[in-house]
């Protein structure tokens, strides 16, 4: 029997397949900097070598700045790219989101990032994983310890890392922080350089993730530049998000059903009676196929995460409004998660689908009931998919093809239709009296779609919806409560794991007061990952200890030169 259950969801600002491990022969440890940087040196243009034998997804979300008197700085305009990533030449990406784009390739070392037009290049963004493919040597680099420091649970090296003299333009110039157990770097920050034209590369900090032993690979980047200059008298302010992900894309899976079936012990079909199919049986049967098809066809190219923690949150706000509402579905309602960050909501049959970007920003599990109840009136008026899905040739069409192939937005009848639903399943549900933090939210995206226009276009989906009259309906004066946040930042709620892409919440203190400028809602903000360990205990921090490799710095006090 079906339960209630609420307060799953608060409100963050206020309260496989194997690969070789480089780590395998493990060698002596380092005692010296001098050792330290050598074993730096070799890791980096190991990783430099290995990344090729991957494609991963690439995301990148310019959001444009203005200054706001209040604000400070506010979206205006945004730009957005999804693609896979081809090391195979260089550095290029193959775009997703631009059906007619065939990537553009960056030539030599780095290149400018954008055009005299203001045209961003993806692969820019791209490049950033990078410190530098041609050359990360003690011939072009000098290299100064700082001090350890944990990222997370992490203990690393920080070093200073500064080009020599004449080592040529694109070079990098800033810091990089090196783990103490087999040197490998998992966070750079700072720019490229060099030539005199410091002003056409960008800012940014790039970090890494333990996806395997011994092996960190990208999986953030975050840039900002403010009052960047470019030709003669126009200004550059923007802020930027780049996320990877799906490195062991469908292989974990795979694996996994495949020494499922080998132990397995032989089926025996224990059939007495028929079980023939009567028609509406057999057309709920082959919708339920295409349903099938699609999702895994979306999951296996990386648009879909796995089965996972936040799926498990989506499943009780559908029950709690299929409960209050005495409303049973058949075939059973599910729920999964788009990869990107782009706000949009769809169904997939009788699977609802909710991207990552619109979970991050919704505030409250009222605004997220509200997303969910728009797309279950779909299901329950009979909003049907496209049952040719249930041939499988259908879904054999070329990743770049993926969002021309596919859609699953609704008609302007649907919509409106589904609206009334949603009103009536909202009046009986748990979150009735809390409806106004809905509208608020909104209200707030009605407000900046114009400025971010980008993030608030779908890919296979829907706009957000605006249901009923809640934007109207928004009863929270900002004076009466300062504390009232309509829509969080982007990132402000899910996290991802960028080699089996697997979702789950992120898990933060609370901060107390919140200024309206750190309020931000749908604006891009820096990365900052809790670093740990492949196969780690997250729940609680690695202690240094007298096991820990000891501290070169203490070894020898002096820095190489």
């Amino acid at each position: 029997m079906r339960k209630l259950a609420t307060g799953i969801l608060g409100l963050v600002l206020c309260g496989s397949a194997a690969i070789a491990n480089p780590a395998a022969a493990e060698p002596q440890q380092a005692r010296t900097m001098d050792q330290v940087v050598d074993r730096v040196i070799t890791n980096e243009n190991r990783l430099n070598q290995q990344i090729r034998q991957y494609s991963p997804l690439v995301e990148t979300y310019i959001q444009n700045l203005k200054p706001d008197k209040d604000l400070g700085y506010v979206p205006a305009g945004d730009k957005y790219f999804l693609g896979r990533a081809d090391f195979s030449k260089g550095v290029q990406l193959v775009s997703l989101s631009d059906a007619e784009s065939k990537g553009k390739k960056i030539f030599g070392s780095i290149g400018n990032f954008f055009s005299f037009a203001m045209q961003f290049l993806p692969d820019g963004f791209l490049q950033m994983i990078f410190i530098d493919t041609n050359g990360f040597d003690k011939q072009h680099y000098k290299f100064d310890y700082v001090r350890r420091e944990f990222l997370g649970e992490v203990r690393c090296l920080v070093f200073d890392v500064t080009p020599q003299d004449k080592s040529g333009k694109g070079r990098f110039l800033g810091r990089i922080w090196v783990e103490d157990q087999d040197y490998n770097i998992v966070r750079f920050n700072g720019a490229y350089s060099g030539g005199g034209h410091s002003s056409w590369y960008f800012h940014f900090d790039s970090w890494r993730s333990n996806v395997q032993p011994g092996q960190w690979l990208p999986s953030f980047i975050y840039s900002e530049e403010k009052d960047l200059h470019y030709a003669m008298s126009k200004k550059l302010d923007f802020k930027a998000q780049t996320r990877l992900w799906g490195y062991n894309l469908g292989h974990s899976q795979q694996e996994q059903e495949l020494s499922k079936i080998l132990v397995e012990t032989p089926v025996q079909d224990d059939t007495k009676t028929a079980n023939d199919l009567s028609p509406v049986q057999a057309q709920r049967s082959w919708d339920h196929q295409a349903e099938d098809n699609v999702i895994d066809r979306l999951e296996r190219i990386g648009l879909i995460a796995p089965k996972g923690e936040v799926d498990k949150v989506l499943d009780t706000v559908v029950n709690n409004l299929e409960v209050t509402n005495n409303i049973d579905v058949e075939p059973e309602v599910r729920c999964r998660v788009m990869m990107t960050s782009t706000l949009e909501s769809y169904t997939v049959g009788h699977t609802i689908v909710l991207s990552r970007g619109l979970i991050d920003v919704l505030p409250d599990e009222a605004s997220l009931a509200t997303m969910m109840a728009h797309e279950l009136s779909h299901i329950i008026l009979g909003h049907r998919l496209d049952s040719t899905y249930a041939f499988f040739d259908q879904l054999l069409v070329d990743d770049k093809e993926t969002f021309r192939h596919f859609g699953f937005a609704r008609t302007k009848d649907e919509e409106n239709a589904a609206n009334v639903e949603a009103i009536k399943l909202l009046n009986n549900s748990p979150y009735k009296n809390q409806l106004g933090n809905a509208g608020l939210f909104l209200s707030a995206l009605d407000s900046r779609a114009k400025d971010i226009p980008n993030l608030a276009s779908p890919h296979l989906g829907n706009r957000v919806p605006v249901v009923g009259d809640l934007k109207s309906s928004a009863p929270v004066d900002k004076k009466d409560n300062p504390q009232m946040i309509a829509a969080l930042p982007i990132g402000g709620r899910v996290k991802l794991d960028p080699w089996n892409d697997t979702l789950s919440l992120i898990k933060s203190k609370p901060i107390g007061a919140v200024a309206e400028r750190e309020k931000m809602p749908f604006e891009v903000t820096p990365f900052m990952p809790y670093l740990t360990r492949f196969g780690a205990d997250t729940g609680k921090p690695i202690a240094a200890s007298a096991a820990t490799p000891a501290d070169p710095a203490k070894a020898e006090d002096k820095p190489n030169q």
